[in-house]
């Protein structure tokens, strides 16, 4: 084993390295999920040195240098103003969801005019209408980290993949016998999983376009998939009040999360996939271990359904959002109500963190997206001008741009 370069990941904090192994070029990541601007380097490179035989004492003082940068990065808190840069009527019928690339130089917006949009985001030109499907566009993904490809899953039973560069249509997925409502690339860009109101999950093959898995044992339709971090584990959540977490490649289902009482909204992983996240409309949020698939906590407070839950990048902060018009933020590993995010006038669909958990993002029927400080529960600026219901936001991996989607049938960037 040899070691050919390091490099350096943000968010979450890690460093990356890249090592030949009988010919053939192979990646492995540090995760550096606690580093903090206190952290004491030294003893970080020693500790980092005894788990890591690649990293011999050569490779010291660049491991070190690596590390304060990465501590540099965090120390930089840019408390960013946000002000309206473009809006784009961007459909003649709704709009359903909005998605960036992993740099946010582009971004997608579906609609239920049955296509899907590829915006520049700099410039705010339309780069190419993906058309196609024969009813309402619902899910769409860029393939990142790599954003060379776009998947769309429809109300018409069908998922397209594309070419994000030259909007050509490399296959289109047969199989689900009703409306596809959730999708995910893996994170090796290799397969493309859907979720659909016909109670199954299918993962395809994205050179060959075959079905490869068909994820069957819902009672009733899943709504929300996602995949781990290393993309060897899917966790689907279902209106049946269940979470079921499938190995990959195998698909077996490894375990069955049982103990909401109500329809499942969202289901989330954190980043060294030690927890999973279920959001419910039986007004809770739950913590579960992957391992044994027994629920750690149960996090409550909301006085309405719970819309959406999400994971900062590092894994260590969890926030909920609810039709009750507030979101909460919870610790991780203490599992205690850390700040409660009032000021919506209604219920509130969505929510994300930016990349360096300094800021959350939510979305709300009120017409208005807003930015809290999520150690003080702060709200720290509105964003106003949506005539309708916003139900998509996001931040780009920089943190600096965001785009809202609504029912007004426009997509604003914030920047």
């Amino acid at each position: 084993m040899r070691l050919t370069r390091f490099l350096l990941r943000y968010y979450p904090p890690g460093i990356i390295l890249e090592y030949e192994k009988g010919g053939d070029l192979k990646t492995k990541s540090i995760d550096l999920l606690e580093l903090s601007p206190m952290t004491n380097v030294d003893s970080l490179v020693s500790e980092i040195q005894r788990a890591e035989p690649l990293i011999t004492v050569s490779r010291t003082q660049q491991v070190k240098q690596l590390i304060l940068r990465l501590q540099e990065k965090i120390a930089k808190q840019d408390h960013h103003k946000f002000y309206l840069f473009k809006v784009l009527r961007a459909h003649i019928l709704p709009l359903t969801n909005v998605a960036f690339n992993k740099s946010g130089s582009s971004f997608i917006t579906g609609s239920y005019d049955r296509t899907c949009k590829v915006w520049d985001t700099a410039s705010g030109e339309e780069l190419h209408t993906l058309e196609g499907h024969r009813n309402v566009v619902y899910a769409i993904q860029f393939n990142n980290p790599y954003g060379d490809k776009i998947a769309t899953g429809s109300f018409d039973k069908t998922c397209k993949l594309w070419s994000a560069e030259t909007g050509t249509c490399y296959h289109t997925f047969r199989g689900h016998t009703a409306e596809i409502v959730c999708l995910a690339f893996n994170p090796q860009s290799t397969l493309v999983a859907t979720g659909s109101m016909d109670t199954t999950a299918r993962l395809w093959d994205i050179q060959s376009g075959e079905e490869v898995l068909n994820l069957t044992g819902h009672s009733a339709e899943i709504i929300s998939l996602s995949f781990n971090t290393t993309g060897d584990r899917l966790i689907t959540g279902s209106f049946d009040h269940t979470v079921a977490l499938w190995d990959i490649p195998t698909g077996r289902k490894v375990h069955t999360l049982i103990g909401h009482r109500g329809e499942i909204s969202s289901a989330q992983f954190n980043w060294d996939c030690s927890l999973i996240a279920t959001a419910s409309m039986d007004k809770s949020c739950r913590l579960w271990d992957p391992l044994n698939g027994k629920c750690v906590a149960t996090l409550t407070g909301h006085e309405d359904e719970v819309l959406d839950v999400t994971f900062d990048s590092t894994g260590q902060l969890i926030a909920t959002a609810s039709a009750d018009g507030t979101a909460r933020v919870y610790s991780a590993s203490s599992k205690k109500c850390l700040a409660k995010l009032e000021g919506h006038e209604g219920e509130i669909s969505k929510i994300c963190f930016n990349p360096q958990g300094t800021r959350i993002l939510t979305g709300s029927s009120d017409k208005t997206a807003r930015l809290w400080d999520p150690t003080t529960g702060q709200c720290v600026q509105v964003l106003e001008g949506h005539t309708d219901e916003i139900f998509s936001c996001a931040f780009n991996y920089e943190g600096n741009t965001i785009i809202t989607g609504s029912k007004d049938n426009t997509c604003r960037i914030w920047r």
